[in-house]
């Protein structure tokens, strides 16, 4: 695959990203005279309902979607985003989390979900390691999971997609859900990651995570979240998915709303 891309006037460089399925690695091309991103795909070793589902779709998703917070794509061929990911901004606590602040990045995370949803998208995926960065920029990337959901009509998942740590209860017990409001939980997970630079739930004993979910997260005190921001986490992080906000309603928050 590396010599087809090389021959098609892409110099290959570092690996920056690897699944379980795939790996992305930097690139230079040649005919823009830029650094991209290339993600290579295992057809080898993937398993046939992520070869002739999940990726079909995945490509036919990032097809439709153009937005300034979302990675573009051009046939696996995607924008490069250099400065990392939220994960490891949080861990590094370094810019440009620090410098641009949590309430500028988790806006630009909003604002790329809501565009998702009214174009008809869940993402079920959402995580840290999802959302890139490009100075003060957030990217969202990485729809390997995502799903088209239907204009007309009511259609719940029971499909379990992305990461433990992110996932809505609904999710984990596998009962029919909307995935929208399950990205609303992941976005609840991305919040608090960047606020208190740890998860708000441990994912090791996931019946006991279920537990704890059902009694509300727990905001540490001593870091001086203000009451609006705090409201807006624990309705992110409701555990009733039909209580759970729409991302119209998040993103009319107080919270969002203040400078």
């Amino acid at each position: 695959m590396e010599e087809f891309l090389l021959s098609h006037g892409y110099q290959m460089g570092k690996t920056i990203g690897e699944g379980t399925y795939s790996k992305v690695k930097e690139a230079f091309s040649k005919k823009h005279q830029r650094k991209v991103a290339v993600k290579i795909i295992d057809k080898m070793g993937g398993p046939e309902e992520f070869i002739e589902r999940f990726l079909p779709r995945e490509l036919q998703i990032v097809k439709r979607l153009d937005h300034k917070n979302i990675i573009r794509v051009s046939n696996l061929v995607m924008e490069l985003a250099e400065d990392g990911d939220v994960f490891d901004c949080v861990l590094q606590g370094g810019p440009p989390c620090l410098r641009a602040g949590p309430k500028s990045l988790f806006r630009q995370l909003v604002e790329a979900i809501r565009y998702c949803h009214s174009c008809g998208v869940a993402h079920r995926d959402l995580k840290c390691e999802n959302a890139l960065l490009q100075g003060f920029n957030l990217k969202l990337t990485d729809f390997g999971f995502a799903k088209l959901l239907p204009k007309n009509r009511k259609d719940l998942s029971q499909t379990f997609c992305g990461s433990t740590a992110y996932a809505a209860p609904e999710v984990l017990q596998g009962v029919p859900h909307d995935s929208r409001k399950g990205d609303i939980w992941s976005m609840g997970v991305v919040l608090y990651v960047m606020l208190c630079a740890n998860l708000p739930f441990d994912d090791t004993d996931i019946p006991k995570m279920l537990c704890h979910q059902q009694k509300g997260v727990s905001i540490p005190g001593h870091l001086g979240i203000s009451e609006e921001c705090q409201d807006l986490l624990k309705s992110l992080l409701e555990p009733d998915m039909i209580l759970r906000p729409s991302i119209e309603e998040v993103s009319w928050h107080p919270w969002l709303a203040s400078s």
